[in-house]
């Protein structure tokens, strides 16, 4: 009841401001996806041909870490942007650093297209620990190779969404599923393993909201409105014709949404276990270990996967509440874990995978903002 309601007097801000102001509850971001629509017509330095298209990779809460110092003519150093990191729901940098290797791999593939292989040397001046410091991520060389091939999923950077809409019950089909292994993740369409998945997906995202820490640090990240997405176009966009009316009337603010007493609050932790419920199959990633140069891989391995489900038309989301290393989360960690047979092993990634409505990209700074002299 209170749901309806709230939605109630948000259709009714919509028809209040429509006669004077329509376009701002209807309108959506415009400059911050300008990115995504990449000039096919390439760039003459290869690297920044190749990096325009890295900067759309997917990264933890969108915080777009990355920075990037051209050396000489044919490398590309990479650091961290060290306020871009999560340190209550990322305490060592786990997903920051995977967030790292989904660029390489955009880039790689970008670069492949011009018939240039990327050397890639990981943190070559030591990996930090336990968080990142001001040292290289990774160092990337590019070379001319005549035996590079354009690589398929290239023409899937532009098109891949992370989705976060409920998905059709449907599962993929097998041979979908099949083609998404093959890029370096575990699947399962298993409905007795997507079941118990299912329970801790839901209990790991319900615990992150209402622990109060780990949920401000996203609350302090997210964009309400277009107009916010496209002045800070990175964090967590909030957009929409609801969103949009709601915000305008003083319902959906950053102080509504930190409240677990609020109408908005509710209905978002509602929306969120519906999300987390949808589950019609599954991908993970595993390392046997966890050091750095592996979080690299992991990334690396998770951007394929993602192309590879554009490629066919699926959706993908991660889930990686229940994968996070702060103290409330310990339980569920290794009911994951076990659940997902990761032995002595280390799951990095976990996503859902399905069928859903085509969503809008999300936000991202130009590639001119992550260079740096």
């Amino acid at each position: 009841m209170e749901r309806r309601q709230f939605l109630t007097v948000a259709g009714a801000g919509v028809a209040m401001v429509a006669a004077g102001g329509f376009w701002r509850v209807t309108r959506l971001p415009e400059k911050a996806v300008v990115p995504w629509a990449a000039n096919p017509r390439p760039l003459e330095d290869v690297r920044l041909d190749a990096l325009r298209y890295a900067i759309l990779a997917p990264n933890p809460h969108n915080r777009q870490p990355w920075q990037i110092r051209l050396v000489g003519d044919d490398t590309a150093l990479l650091s961290c942007d060290l306020s871009k990191r999560l340190p209550e729901t990322d305490p060592f940098d786990r997903q920051i650093t995977i967030g790292f290797g989904t660029f390489i791999e955009l880039a790689s593939i970008a670069a492949a297209r011009r018939g240039v292989r990327i050397n890639v040397t990981p943190f070559p001046e030591g990996e930090p620990s336990p968080r990142l410091d001001a040292r290289p991520v990774a160092a990337l060389r590019f070379v001319t190779d005549a035996a590079v091939r354009p690589d398929p999923l290239f023409v899937a950077i532009t098109q891949r969404r992370t989705n976060r809409s409920v998905y059709d019950e449907a599962v993929p089909v097998r041979q979908d599923l099949a083609a998404l292994g093959e890029q370096g993740a575990a699947v399962t369409d298993a409905p007795a393993v997507l079941a118990r998945l299912r329970g801790l997906t839901v209990a790991a995202i319900e615990l992150e909201m209402r622990t109060h820490r780990t949920h401000m640090e996203s609350v302090r990240l997210m964009r309400i409105g277009a107009a916010e997405v496209d002045a800070q176009p990175d964090g967590l966009m909030l957009t929409g014709p609801v969103i949009e009316a709601t915000a305008l009337l003083g319902m959906t603010t950053r102080t509504t949404l930190a409240d677990p007493d609020s109408k908005s609050f509710q209905i978002g932790l509602d929306d969120l276990r519906k999300t987390y419920a949808s589950v019609p199959s599954a991908i993970w990633i595993t390392t046997p270990g966890d050091s750095r140069t592996e979080q690299l891989d992991a990334g690396r391995r998770y951007a394929r996967v993602t192309l590879e489900a554009t490629r066919r038309g699926l959706a993908m989301h991660p889930m990686s509440q229940a994968l996070q290393e702060y103290q409330e989360m310990k339980p569920l960690y290794g009911q994951m874990h076990d659940l997902l047979g990761a032995g002595d092993g280390r799951v990095q990634m976990l996503a859902r995978v399905g069928k859903a409505s085509p969503v809008q990209p999300t936000g991202r700074y130009p590639l001119e903002a992550h260079l740096i002299a």
